[in-house]
């Protein structure tokens, strides 16, 4: 297999005129701007970043463009990229200073670069990102939040040589945009507010770190090239081979080359219902769970073994059932379950048994049926069933369903698991933003005509305006309670939490409760505040007593849970109540 040392700068040019590709069987863009300011990082100092593998061929295939701008090909031969996606696309974007296309959305990727950095080897550790629950949006900023921002966060950024751009960020004059140190040949109006004139010693420094950076684009990766002669069905069992090595890739993805192999034009299929879905319903389902229940229906387990070895008919027909499990599963979730996005569940596997039973019901379900499945719902959330061994949990609900049962069977299990499947105050101690019981406690407010502070709106995730989503709160706020030496789970425990707009949110800002709480009062009357489970009480307004707020607010919030789930499971569906 031949091998060649090619320039960073070949490659972007290679993809900018289309001679580069993506084969079928590449899934999109996942990287966030955290992963490309790690990237730009190793390349400035000059470390190994990897290989790429392209495959040539003359055959006919359906490439597809990677998520940034080309031209159409005009080449014979198409050049397919198997490797090195997320590297390529990213430093296509940072040295043309165009944005990526995810999800029909056109996304800057900015990074900022620290003409003051230090010197010898990087000081701050790689943050790890787990795959399951990573952020593939990539819109963050390497800034903290809520009463976290400010002079502190730039002090530590200031320690680093690249960082996520932000506005804050680069109205200092030591930080300037990676894109724009690629657009400009004046290095003086790029260093121009650091340095007095071009005689001063450290305008040398500057100039040294700008044609550094430069460097970047002269980077030697080596590509392989996989020959003319491969099939497509081979050149997809090499892609599965070389990603399983190290698990760069999930076992979905890989089992998505398999499945693009046999049935040509399925990536797209399966993309444009993704889109559909979360245009129609506001549920993003990820093309990963897509395979996963394409499978399901396939073999009757959950696992990717066996990808390979499904017919070509078996995958369609399975597909078309999938669509359907799919639709069927968002509406329930939506209209009896009262979810509106994927962010309220604890794990889109929820939605693989619920696709299922509909199916074998012939989407001729009982009261009882429904009842059954938001009671496993609810309860399976709160302890986590998806969490750790995921796919031995779902295979293991799957083989009662396919087998006869049904959802209370399945309840019985998480029973027998789990002991209690209610909520108690001592559920909430500690737990924060990524508990199910933060979405629970959402739920259970929502229903009980809980209302925005400053509109009087009820609560939803999608609000028109931006000013009126909800986002949520520290009742006490962060700030002063560090001060005053409370823990950090205390802090953002979900006790301690209000939904109100972001609106409202930035007006209290840290206000202390005893002022804040007061003039709510004053315009919006105290019931505002009893709908949030929080008194009004004088004394639980003051920060020396905030340990007692939190165990009167924990037991509100598990009251209120409870009461919550009890009436869902009860009507099949949920309904507003009054505290």
């Amino acid at each position: 297999m031949p091998k060649q040392e090619t320039r960073v700068l070949d490659l972007v040019q290679m993809i900018e005129c289309g001679e580069l590709r993506l084969p079928e069987m590449q899934r999109r863009y996942v990287w966030t701007s955290t992963r490309v300011r790690d990237l730009l990082d190793s390349l400035y100092r000059g470390y190994p970043s990897g290989t790429i593998l392209v495959w040539e061929t003359d055959a006919e295939q359906q490439p597809r463009d990677l998520q940034v701008q080309q031209k159409p090909n005009a080449f014979a031969t198409q050049k397919l990229l198997l490797d090195g996606q997320q590297r390529l696309t990213s430093l296509t974007a940072v040295l043309s200073g165009k944005p990526i296309e995810v999800r029909n959305r056109q996304r800057p990727i900015d990074i900022a670069f620290n003409l003051n950095h230090p010197e010898g080897p990087p000081i701050d550790l790689l943050e790890v990102e787990d795959d399951a629950n990573g952020n593939e949006e990539g819109t963050e900023v390497d800034e903290g939040s809520d009463d976290d921002r400010g002079e502190n966060v730039l002090q530590r950024l200031n320690g680093r040589v690249f960082a996520v751009a932000s506005s804050q960020i680069l109205n200092r004059p030591n930080w300037v945009s990676v894109s724009k140190v690629f657009a400009s040949q004046n290095d003086w109006e790029l260093v121009k507010d650091l340095v007095s004139s071009p005689n001063d010693p450290q305008f040398a420094v500057y100039l040294n770190r700008l044609n550094r950076l430069r460097a970047i684009k002269d980077y030697l990766y080596t590509m392989e090239i996989l020959p003319r002669n491969l099939s497509y069905e081979e050149v997809a069992e090499i892609f599965v081979r070389v990603n399983s090595l190290g698990a760069k890739l999930k076992g979905s993805d890989l089992a998505l080359a398999q499945i693009t192999a046999k049935w040509p034009g399925s990536l797209t299929i399966f993309e444009d219902f993704s889109n559909t879905c979360e245009e129609q319903s506001n549920f993003y389902i990820d093309t990963g769970l897509l395979v996963r229940l394409l499978v399901v229906f396939a073999t009757g387990q959950s696992r990717f073994r066996t990808v390979s070895t499904i017919p070509l008919a078996k995958l369609q027909s399975s597909w078309e059932k999938t669509k359907n499990g799919i639709d069927y599963a968002i509406n329930f979730l939506k209209q009896n379950a009262g979810i509106e996005g994927m962010s309220l569940l604890a794990s889109p596997y929820y939605l693989i048994p619920i696709a299922v039973y509909g199916d074998l019901k012939d989407y001729k379900l009982a009261p009882s049926d429904s009842s059954q499945m938001l009671q496993w719902l609810f309860a399976g959330g709160i302890k986590g069933h998806f969490s750790g061994s995921s796919e031995s949990s779902l295979d293991a609900d799957l083989r009662v369903l396919l087998d006869g049962g049904n959802f209370g069977d399945l309840v019985q299990m998480l029973e027998q698991r789990f002991g209690r499947i209610n909520v108690e105050p001592r559920d909430l101690a500690g737990r924060g933003q990524r508990s199910f019981l933060f979405s629970l406690s959402y739920l259970a407010l929502k229903y009980s005509n809980a209302v925005d502070w400053n509109t009087g709106l009820g609560l939803s995730l999608f609000h028109q305006g931006h000013s009126h989503l909800i986002e949520y709160h520290h009742i006490f706020p962060k700030s002063l309670l560090q001060k005053a030496g409370f823990d950090g789970a205390d802090i953002n425990e979900i006790s301690n939490m209000a939904f109100i707009s972001g609106k409202a949110n930035r007006n209290i800002s840290n206000k202390a409760p005893n002022i804040y709480f007061q003039e709510i009062v004053d315009t919006q009357g105290g019931d505002v505040l009893l709908k949030q489970a929080i008194p009004l009480g004088f004394e639980m307004r003051e920060i020396g007593n905030f340990g007692k707020f939190l165990e009167y607010r924990r037991q509100r919030l598990a009251d209120l849970i409870n009461h919550f789930m009890d009436q869902s499971v009860k009507n099949g569906q949920v309904r507003s109540f009054d505290l």
